[in-house]
């Protein structure tokens, strides 16, 4: 029986110090995101951008290293950044180290860039990434599957960016996980965007820490804002599912990233119940379950559960939950993810397994 191949559906780039101030548009180079030696007397490099918190970049690439060693870790910078942060040649043999055949990459500090005030600076900075992560994955399109990142202040525009990553060959693209509270995306205003990433077959995504408000990080409550992060997505996809987006744009295809999966069971369950016991209190009838919806419409990544995954499996479906990496960021198993793979899923018949290590994310993103 031949080896199963593993693809991870969520693992990320991490952007070269002067991409941006390289990039961007000439008017916004004094403006854009950098990176700085030191920041209020703490050492390392911090990317920083206006508006933004800033962040350590260590903690963009601390694969490999224990919780313990990740204080040290932090002080540092570029310097021990790996090799593929700027060669994709490099990225290729850290695949390969970690037998994993292809990669779903997202932005790392691109991320925290969803929470920048000025909307102009934003777009420019996701235009430079889309070029930049376009020109990287070209090296090998097979292996470096990219993934653009777009905001939707204005919609036409937004599409335009859409089409135009598209022909670049990227496969997908973020979007705010958490849209801003005065337009959500329960607005038909987002409707041309829907159709056309619909049209177009361009996956889009909610990943963690990219919602509009942005995120404040403390060293005092790391553990609270970890155990935060997947709610704002939660909500998200209960406002997208009950204001029947998915029911108009039957194709859509939504990828809940790094947000866990175990949660997905009784969210179907607890949507459900809600729709049953309260929907004609706001005169919302749809000719699907919204859980229904979620299944048919909805992907999700996961990296370290194990138990629960069989469960979910069977009550969200196994066509539509995809194991990822996260490399180099430091939740990764890197290099030891066929090593993780083998032991977490043992328990799991063998066709369902390849879906959720390879198959899925194939499909999905059409990697041969």
């Amino acid at each position: 029986m031949a080896e199963q191949r593993i693809i991870s559906a969520d693992s990320h780039f991490v952007e070269p110090p002067t991409m941006w101030t390289e990039r961007v548009d000439t008017r916004f180079r004094e403006r854009a995101p950098h990176i700085q030696q030191g920041y209020k007397g703490r050492p390392g490099e911090w990317f920083m951008c206006e508006n933004l918190q800033p962040v350590q970049v260590a903690g963009f690439f601390g694969s490999g290293k224990s919780s313990e060693e990740l204080p040290e870790h932090l002080k540092h910078g570029f310097d021990v950044a790996p090799k593929s942060v700027w060669d994709p040649a490099e990225r290729l043999k850290e695949q390969d180290r970690d037998g994993v055949s292809a990669e779903a990459l997202y932005t790392s500090m691109g991320m925290l860039l969803f929470g920048l005030d000025d909307a102009e600076l934003r777009a420019s900075c996701f235009r430079a990434f889309n070029d930049w992560a376009a020109e990287y994955c070209s090296y090998d399109p097979k292996r470096l599957i990219g993934l653009g990142a777009i905001t939707l202040e204005d919609i036409p525009a937004g599409v335009a960016e859409l089409q135009r990553i598209a022909k670049k060959g990227l496969r997908g693209a973020l979007i705010w996980g958490a849209p801003p509270e005065d337009k959500p995306y329960s607005s038909p205003e987002y409707d041309p965007f829907w159709a056309a990433a619909q049209d177009l077959n361009m996956p889009l995504s909610l990943h963690i820490l990219t919602g509009r408000a942005g995120n404040r990080f403390s060293r005092r409550k790391v553990l609270f804002g970890y155990m935060a992060l997947p709610q704002a997505i939660q909500l998200t996809f209960a406002d997208i599912v009950t204001s029947g987006v998915f029911e108009r744009f039957p194709r859509l295809k939504i990828v809940s990233a790094e947000n866990d999966v175990s949660w997905l069971p009784h969210f179907l369950y607890r949507i459900d119940h809600a729709y049953d016991r309260l929907r004609h209190i706001e005169g919302l009838t749809l000719p699907m379950l919204p859980s229904e919806y979620m299944k048919r419409n909805v992907w999700a990544t996961f990296q370290f559960e194990t138990t629960n995954v069989a469960f979910t499996g069977e009550s969200f479906g196994f066509d539509h939950i995809m194991w990822s990496s996260d490399y180099p960021h430091t939740d990764s198993p890197w290099p030891r993810s066929k090593e993780f793979i083998s032991g977490a899923f043992q328990k799991l018949a063998p066709a369902e397994r390849a879906k959720i290590v390879e198959k899925n994310a194939a499909a999905l993103y059409g990697i041969n």
